[in-house]
């Protein structure tokens, strides 16, 4: 099989790829979701003319020639209202938040006044709805405030709440399913022979999936054995996986089992191999409505592949169809030429301070089994298939991470 362009990699991985499921959560859960359904007030808010100041409700043409004194009547405090009705001459002592008397059309705040006893002198004029809230200033029962496909923030989820949604439909998180493969691998924690190594790259990929709104279930390590890899992939099945995200165990050797055993579960395979550097053995297909995703087992290849292909498929799945955002850069070094993959080189990113523009300077070692400079990366360098040499100063483009 050729290798498949990125590009064309990612387009049919993301074709067709779509999330019916829909679920209430409290508010206390909704921020960060993704919103299922245009959610209409269910009333007005304020749902009364109401006082935004304390002060004295008041006629305003009593104030036009000052200054003048007024009987107080009465008070009201928020949460409560005034039973009666104001007259010419007449004033209600009132707070902020409190419904606005009948009879009045201003509020004459309390720095403008003077009190005694059951009288209130007002020192200066207002004019007609001075200092009110006329209901449904903020919005209106039916009113369509909140649009499907929004990402709910807090602000978003206090909207929510004042129009008296208790729970708010949002897209169900897609569940991830993640299993590393190998004899060579222990969790971390544990004490490996002297032929093994540690476990690191489904915790990075679970993160990166948790990132951007998924649901995460970690299934641990498969031995170089079907049976091991099958019992792992029906746990996924069981446990409802969107997406089963296999780590190493993919490629073509003696002890690659993971698209074998995927295949005799009934695997229809998308594609495989990509022209990509890290990252070449990545492979996608579909077990009935599960999407699989099997990336490489260098930890490197791994992460990379996560940002390049996992999360956008995530996204997908929350209704979010655009794409990362790549920027530009200035190289700090020349580049020699590229072939027929596409690098991902990772880089240390340094602004210019004199023009702001950022720096990109790639590592000189770009082993994919080098995490502890994958960790101290800000981007990757994303270079063409058959890209020309490049010289100092050139610009490039970049994945931020």
């Amino acid at each position: 099989m050729a290798l498949m362009k990125v590009e064309d990699a990612l387009n049919r991985l993301l074709d067709g790829i779509s999330n019916t499921k829909v679920q209430s959560v409290p508010l206390s859960e909704a921020s960060g979701r993704i919103l299922a359904q245009d959610m209409a007030a269910t009333r007005n808010q304020p749902p009364f003319d109401a006082s935004a100041m304390d002060g004295y409700a008041v006629k305003a043409d009593n104030l036009k020639d000052l200054p003048v004194k007024l009987k107080v009547i009465g008070e009201v405090p928020a949460g409560h209202s005034f039973a009666g009705e104001m007259k010419d001459g007449e004033a209600v002592r009132i707070f902020t938040g409190a419904p606005v008397p009948a009879g009045a059309d201003a509020i004459l705040i309390q720095e403008n006044t003077e009190r005694d006893g059951d009288f209130v002198t007002a020192l200066e004029p207002v004019s007609n709805g001075k200092f009110i809230r006329p209901a449904g200033l903020d919005f209106k029962e039916g009113e369509v405030t909140l649009t499907k496909g929004i990402h709910l923030t807090p602000r978003q989820v206090a909207l929510g709440a004042s129009m008296n949604y208790a729970e708010i439909p949002v897209l169900s998180r897609p569940k991830v399913a993640i299993l590393a493969t190998g004899d060579e691998l222990v969790p971390p924690g544990e004490t490996p022979a002297a032929d093994q190594i540690i476990s690191s790259n489904n915790f990075g990929v679970a993160g990166q999936a948790e990132q951007v709104g998924a649901e995460t279930l970690n299934l641990g390590i498969a031995k170089d054995q079907k049976d091991a890899i099958a019992a792992k992939i029906k746990e996924a099945q069981d446990w409802g996986a969107d997406i089963l995200v296999t780590i190493g165990g993919a490629s073509v050797g003696d002890h690659d089992l993971v698209q074998d055993v995927l295949t005799e579960a009934g695997m229809d395979l998308n594609f495989w191999r990509i022209a990509m550097r890290p990252g070449k053995p990545l492979m996608a297909g579909n077990l009935g409505s599960m999407q699989v995703l099997g990336l490489p087992g260098n930890p490197v290849s791994s992460m990379v592949c996560a940002h390049i292909f996992l999360q956008p498929l995530i996204r997908a799945m929350l209704g979010q169809n655009e794409t990362q955002p790549l920027q530009t850069a200035k190289l700090a070094m020349d580049l020699g030429e590229n072939d027929q993959r596409q690098d991902y080189l990772r880089a240390r990113l340094e602004k210019d301070t004199a023009t702001g523009q950022w720096i990109a300077h790639p590592f000189s070692k770009q082993d994919s089994a080098m995490m502890a400079r994958f960790a101290d990366a800000d981007c990757l360098i994303i270079r063409p298939p058959f890209a020309p040499a490049a010289n100092k100063d050139d610009s490039c483009t970049i994945l931020v991470l």
